[in-house]
């Protein structure tokens, strides 16, 4: 059986996996429900906790300093390890790959990584979907190479055209228009392309209708999130959310959109379409109108540990399991690969069933939830 083999980042040379398109186990249909019958579809893995971002609601310099502990290489999931965790969160249902950071592109080969999970297949033996998560300022030059190892969709985090707001919640002096020449040249070469804007009372709620202007003419989805107390170091306040009603009665000032709704179930955004124009916005409102209920994403922090909410405080250690059991297996031999993924499917199947999670409920119910110690999410991705 052919392998590529690709140099991780921390300079070991791995035995990867076969190039065509391929399952490792005889799928069966194990899909676990948590407590409240939620599937699991949808896995977001940070590959990297560093960004060269500091902005303010994630990884605000006062906490993120130079002196700031960063995980070590050795620390750091390798992309075998990565393709393992994938392959049994595939078993067990998942659809969707999301890769994350921190900033993803500062991983080095991430493309060599996307090339090996662009040939895994789902349970109905489909591709699986695969997206990544990205500030926007390495785009432009890693777009082509992205998209020819098969990455399908991106989406960038953009909170503002104006430079001055721009460098204000990013606290870097990067210039705006380079993220927005990635963006043009992403959507040129065919990845899909997703803006995610996340809007605070007395920042930057003047860039809301010159987002939507810009990337309306672009034909590019721009997405508002309400401002969520993810992590314990974003210095949050109810008071600084710009809700999604508020956020929806300024658009439809300027324009007329029409009510599409969501395309599924567990799907977060609400959205809208431009009146004559097929470009949508999206209304993620996590604080105003939860959707736990629906919630199927499991969360791989970038040094192994599974997380089943964005809002968690702990997580479950697979990095240690996988590293076990890799070191005890010989990884050329196919049936031994299959058995490190079964190992890790009954895990993770385990954990899943005890899923109980619904912070953002609770939240709305009782405020004082939002002051429990939570992840932060430049950790484990937004």
């Amino acid at each position: 059986m052919k392998t590529i083999k690709i140099v991780s980042k921390i300079g070991l040379e791995k035995s990867y996996f076969p190039k065509k398109p391929f399952a490792f186990l005889n799928h069966q249909k194990k899909m676990p429900l948590d407590k409240f019958n939620r599937k699991l579809t949808d896995v977001r893995i940070s590959l990297i906790d560093k960004c060269n971002f500091r902005c303010t609601y994630c990884m605000p310099k006062t906490v993120f300093d130079d002196n700031y502990q960063f995980l070590g290489n050795k620390d750091l999931l390798t992309f075998e390890e990565v393709v393992f965790l994938s392959s049994a969160f595939i078993k067990l249902g998942a659809e969707k790959l999301r890769l994350t950071g921190g900033e993803p592109l500062l991983r080095k080969n991430v493309e060599d990584l996307i090339k090996v999970l662009a040939n895994l297949r789902t349970i109905e033996r489909k591709p699986v979907e695969i997206a990544l998560t990205t500030n926007g300022t390495l785009l432009f030059g890693k777009a082509q190479s992205l998209f020819d190892a098969g990455l399908q969709r991106i989406t960038v985090s953009l909170d503002s055209l104006n430079q001055e707001i721009f460098e204000a919640i990013s606290d870097t002096n990067f210039n705006v228009k380079e993220i927005l020449k990635g963006i043009d040249h992403a959507k040129k070469i065919g990845l899909e392309v997703k803006v995610n804007m996340v809007v605070r009372k007395g920042l930057n709620e003047n860039q809301i209708i010159p987002m939507a202007k810009y990337f309306k003419n672009r034909g590019v989805t721009l997405r508002f999130i309400e401002f969520m107390d993810v992590g314990s170091s974003n210095s949050w306040k109810k008071e600084k959310v710009a809700t999604s009603q508020e956020i929806l009665t300024l658009l439809k000032k300027e324009f007329v959109l029409n009510y599409i709704g969501r395309e599924n179930a567990n799907e977060v955004s609400e959205k809208w379409q431009y009146d004559c124009d097929e470009t949508q916005i999206g209304l993620i409102s996590s604080v105003t109108n939860p959707f736990c209920k629906n919630c199927t994403r499991a969360r791989i922090s970038a040094d192994g540990f599974l997380y089943t909410c964005l809002f968690a405080s702990n997580g479950f250690d697979l990095k240690s399991i996988l590293r076990s059991t890799i070191n005890n297996s010989d990884k050329s031999n196919l049936d031994q690969k299959n058995r490190i993924i079964e190992l890790l499917t009954q895990h993770i199947s385990e954990i899943w069933h005890h899923r109980a999670d619904r912070y953002s409920e609770l939240r709305s119910l009782n405020p004082e939830t939002s002051k429990k110690r939570k992840i932060e999410m430049s950790y484990i991705g937004g």
